[in-house]
């Protein structure tokens, strides 16, 4: 089925209250509803659920969603029953009394979206149901459970590839949010995916904020982070289950409302406890790193670790389920060098070499994020293979699916699983440190030392070990030999002997650990993932070595409390945003759901910061669709109105309903017709030329420029208004609004027109 774009954004409004998508949403989707098979890797919070859901609206037949996330299924099935949309779940959480109502509704075509477990799904007596359910489309969310070389691999997952057997002709979406380049390939491969529409958005988490501090006395720091926060809720990762129930009962017992939740937990306590978090009755959750929590609660302002995570793809999933309206979010991780000793012991346990290997190389890669000295953000998102630098890192990009097949041939077995190593953190490859202004190493950069004499040391003690021996070993052996310690290794090898023996005792061990992560890290050791971790010289290692060159090192993270910091959050009247949060709590308790399935908190902030007064007005809040405007819109705008007859309205900067309030995202690409009148427009034309020559009015192009300057693209304001015109307009918009550009052109009285005042505006919003 293929459908005009224009005719997605009635139900767009209707069903989701939205006005606009989000990057790559609307692509994904028309491919979709052409037939296609598609394959989107979009992160947490970037709107992966509305690609599929969106489509099951506008075409005849059932969408069957996979998912391995029962909690998270009841919640998304909740939230689309609240916008009026006819969808169902089945899965093990239902009796035989819960399971047939719903049965006999798919028998009948009363739903449009189905969620199911694989368990449930790949029954044959199922299977069966299905093919006389007219499925349109096949949904599989956490894709990234089909493929090995991911970190949350399930077998269960590995029986979906049947379905393109059974059902040959319905199209197939697959849908993740963390993959590296050698698990997205394998998804494609494992799903026999014909030809499909690959997108890969952009991994940046702009709303959030990455910090990393030294464990010392973690639970007063964990306390102390929460108290600052009164509130937000925040979800707390630890190792252990009596971690997670431990730290749930201090906090209760110093007046922070916390909860456990973890594998451990009986059935019917673990959904108490999430249903208690995800209805705002209890702050904070208590959870295992090891049990993933399929929760949707989009109002989660902070993540705190508070024991090292095994991987980066579980830290940046665990991370992501924070600000996920896009409002700020906050990451902490407590990170102490001792965190590294256990969770090698858990690793030594497993029996496969070669499950072990991988495991080391992956915990590595976590302690190198954690002791980084460069940007956060930047290690992240190299992790995953996304270069940053140049415009900070495209919104989004399409892939061919023939790219991410041949990743599956070429990509290095043990690197690809355990991620690759980000070349650009060496200063030897960086010109200049990129800088996201939302990471603890960008806003107060660490304290550096001159570490000349420790590298020399460490670089020299490496050279020893191999020229004695003829064989590499790994890091941890080498501190012991410059700690001189007396073990069996040590002594098997007869590395007592060697010049570099207990000639480090100025640093601990742990801190020579952190000196040889380092060196790694600047590229003069490489330590090789395929051969059990051994380090080696690399030749710019050697350089240093022969000629002294001079090594800067930096101090650890330290152990103080992280300052607040906020990023894009939407300024509002608090008071009223306060009793708006009440009301939206009455009336979810009297519906029996989560208080954000009646409205997000980016809702209710554009609420009271627009003060909406009509319908017509409330409409335009994002959130609001046709049956939330009904349900919902007499009650809050009678709360709105009766706040205001005894409290002043407050005024902001860029007021208006014409602008959304929270930033919108950049645009992923320019359309051809933008990319010619740019190409003219930087071959020096005037814009009046432009329009001559394609045919088009001045406006027309102004509207071409203010585009292209909102995707990023460079453009001299000054070559279309001298800096008097430009000086008026902005004043003009800053006493008026962004959003009202009718008002602000009015009130120049004609001395610059529509196009003018669009450039203005967009150079404006670009800084």
């Amino acid at each position: 089925m293929s459908l005009r774009r224009d005719r997605l954004f009635a139900p767009l409004k209707q069903y989701f209250g939205f006005a606009s998508f989000r990057p790559l949403q609307e692509e994904i989707i028309l491919d979709s509803l052409a037939g296609k098979d598609v394959f989107a890797v979009l992160p947490t919070g970037g709107g992966k659920s509305l690609c599929f859901q969106l489509p099951a609206l506008v075409r005849p037949g059932l969408t069957v969603v996979v998912s391995p996330l029962i909690a998270l299924m009841k919640d998304q099935v909740d939230a689309l029953q609240a916008a009026g949309v006819a969808a169902t779940f089945l899965n093990s959480s239902l009796g035989a009394g819960g399971s047939r109502p719903r049965l006999r509704g798919l028998h009948g075509g009363e739903f449009r979206l189905l969620y199911v477990a694989p368990e449930r799904l790949m029954l044959s007596g199922f299977l069966n149901d299905l093919k006389k359910w007219n499925v349109s489309q096949f949904a599989i969310d956490e894709a990234h459970c089909i493929s090995e070389w991911g970190h949350d691999f399930r077998p269960e997952y590995r029986q979906i590839s049947t379905l393109r057997e059974i059902f040959p002709d319905v199209p197939m979406m697959a849908l993740t949010a963390t993959a590296t380049e050698r698990v997205r390939a394998d998804i494609v491969k494992q799903l026999h995916l014909r030809s499909p529409a690959c997108y890969v958005a952009s991994f940046n988490r702009p709303n959030l904020t990455y910090r990393v501090a030294a464990k010392s006395g973690a639970y007063e720091q964990i306390l102390s982070y929460v108290r600052a926060r009164p509130g937000e809720s925040g979800i707390i990762y630890a190792q252990a289950r009596k971690t997670a129930e431990s730290l749930a009962a201090k906090l209760s017992a110093d007046g922070v409302k916390a909860l456990p939740y973890h594998a451990g937990l009986a059935g019917g306590a673990r959904s108490a406890n999430q249903e208690a978090f995800l209805r705002d009755e209890a702050r904070v959750v208590c959870a295992t790193i090891a049990f993933g929590m399929g929760i949707n609660k989009p109002n989660v302002r902070f993540v705190i670790h508070y024991d090292l995570p095994k991987n980066i793809e579980g830290y940046y999933q665990e991370t992501g389920r924070a600000g996920r309206d896009g409002l700020p979010g906050e990451c902490l991780l407590l990170f102490s060098p001792g965190d590294r000793v256990k969770q090698m012991r858990f690793i030594d346990e497993k029996p496969d070499p070669k499950e072990r290997e991988i495991a080391r190389a992956q915990l590595e890669q976590m302690i190198h994020y954690a002791e980084v000295a460069t940007c956060r953000r930047e290690f992240l998102l190299a992790y995953f293979g996304e270069k940053v630098g140049q415009a900070s890192c495209l919104p989004s990009e399409r892939v061919s699916a023939s790219e991410l097949e041949a990743k599956i041939h070429f990509a290095p077995t043990s690197s690809a699983r355990a991620g690759k190593m980000p070349a650009l953190l060496s200063p030897a490859t960086t010109n200049q440190p990129f800088n996201c202004a939302g990471c603890d190493n960008c806003l107060a950069p660490r304290q550096t030392w001159d570490g000349t004499l420790a590298a020399q040391k460490f670089l020299s003690c490496v050279y020893r070990i191999r020229e004695k021996s003829g064989f590499g070993v790994g890091l941890q052996h080498i501190v012991e030999v410059l700690s001189g310690a007396d073990t069996e290794k040590v002594r098997k090898f007869g590395h007592q002997s060697l010049s570099t023996y207990n000639i480090g005792g100025e640093h601990t061990r742990a801190e020579w650990g952190s000196i040889g992560r380092e060196l790694v890290r600047l590229g003069l050791l490489f330590q090789n993932a395929e051969k059990f971790n051994i380090v080696e010289l690399t030749d710019q290692g050697r350089a240093a070595l022969k000629s002294r060159q001079k090594i800067t090192l930096t101090r650890p993270v330290a152990p103080t409390e992280p300052a607040k910091h906020r990023i894009g959050e939407i300024a509002c009247d608090e008071v009223l945003f306060g009793k708006l949060r009440e009301l939206r709590k009455q009336l979810a308790d009297e519906r029996g759901v989560p208080p954000y399935i009646v409205f997000s908190d980016v809702s209710l902030r554009q609420m009271a910061r627009f003060y909406p007064a009509t319908d017509k007005e409330f409409s335009r809040i994002s959130g609001v669709g046709d049956r939330k405007l009904r349900e919902f819109g007499a009650v809050f705008l009678g709360e709105i109105a009766a706040y205001l007859q005894s409290n002043p309205r407050q005024i902001f900067a860029d007021e208006s309903f014409a602008e959304p309030a929270a930033p919108m995202p950049r645009r992923s690409r320019l359309t051809d017709t933008v990319r010619e009148t740019l190409h003219f427009f930087r071959q020096g034309k005037t814009v009046s030329e432009i329009a001559r020559i394609r045919g088009v009015k001045d406006g027309t192009i102004y509207s071409h420029l203010e585009e292209a300057m909102l995707a990023g693209e460079a453009i001299d304001v000054k070559s279309l208004l001298p800096a008097e015109a430009q000086h008026d307009i902005a004043a003009a918009f800053a006493k008026h609004g962004f959003g009202n550009l009718g008002g602000t052109v009015a009130s120049l009285g004609g001395r610059y027109d529509y196009g003018q005042c669009r450039i203005v505006r967009a150079a404006m919003q670009a800084k």
